[in-house]
């Protein structure tokens, strides 16, 4: 019987009674599973780095908040991750195609194959999706927990709207390797994995294991704009646009004339300067096996 640490924030929107499915769940697919104790994310990791390397896997439900708040502990413990989708977005477990239903998670928990993935880094704050300065930073800010309680989705529409109708571009300084530039801009993203914001795509090409780390900067001095991309932002092609500044590499420094908010999956985490660095390969996921294409004749 293999052994489980179970990791769900209580008092998350549904976090009571989805703990109570999963250890079910878990525990009807021949695992033992132990519920850690834990009031706060801010201890989470600490927590997992110490009890996790008793167990086989670690399994967190919860969103990409909850995700990231496990995530240096997963790492510390030296354990594969299990991901159980009970958030908002869940934007890693759609870039790992593990879908948002509880036993269907489950299954792939006990199913699935040990992935190793890159993580991203910034200040020494990881990340799995993306981080940001600028309207999503902002984004984070406004919306509340008691805002996601309310209203669910929806509480990300009329945050957003609320943030654009007030956003105003600021300067900023990129540098990685020896390219460097200057621009004008209402936000500037670092991406590790595939998915952000509830499905768009950081670049069409991009995975979460791909050895590197893809920027964009929206360059325009109206908010506004973003709606003729909505398009091109849930492909991953908003690069085509001339008003989207577009790098690839494994580090990037960012400066800002005063020290702004950088939100890494959700979570405000620190602000700028900010130093942007891949961990390749830096922790186990369990995940579906991957698609691979077909071998040519």
């Amino acid at each position: 019987m293999r052994r489980a640490l179970l990791v769900v924030n209580a008092k998350s929107r549904s976090g009571e009674v989805s703990a109570k499915e999963i250890r079910e769940e878990l525990e009807g697919r021949g695992f033992a599973v132990t519920p850690l104790d834990c009031d706060s994310p801010d201890k989470t990791s600490a927590l997992i780095a110490q009890e996790g390397p008793a167990y086989e896997v670690i399994v967190v439900g919860g969103g990409d908040g909850s995700m990231n708040a496990a995530a240096r502990g997963v790492m510390e413990a030296g354990r594969p991750l299990g991901i159980v989708p009970t958030g908002t977005a869940n934007d890693l477990a759609r870039t790992l195609d593990i879908p948002a239903d509880i036993p269907e998670a489950c299954r792939i928990i006990a199913e699935g194959e040990v992935r190793r993935i890159d993580l991203g880094e910034v200040n020494d704050r990881l990340f799995f999706n993306v981080a940001s300065i600028g309207l999503s930073a902002e984004l984070a800010q406004e919306l509340t927990s008691e805002i996601k309680q309310r209203f669910g989705k929806l509480g990300y529409v009329i945050t957003a709207l609320k943030v654009l109708a007030r956003a105003k571009p600021f300067r900023v300084s990129i540098r990685s390797g020896d390219r460097s530039c200057r621009a004008l801009t209402l936000q500037v993203a670092v991406g590790n994995g595939r998915y952000y914001g509830g499905g768009n795509v950081i670049e069409q090409n991009a995975e979460i294991d791909d050895g590197r780390l893809d920027l964009y900067s929206l360059e325009f001095s109206r908010a506004w704009r973003l709606a003729l991309m909505l398009r091109s932002f849930r492909a991953g092609e908003h690069g085509a646009w001339s008003e989207v500044r577009s790098m690839s590499g494994d580090e990037f420094e960012i400066r800002t004339h005063r020290p702004r908010s950088v939100n890494a999956d959700g979570e405000i985490v620190t602000k700028t300067p900010a130093v942007f660095r891949l961990r390749p390969k830096a922790i186990e996921v369990i995940a579906p096996p991957k698609q691979r294409l077909p071998e040519r004749d």
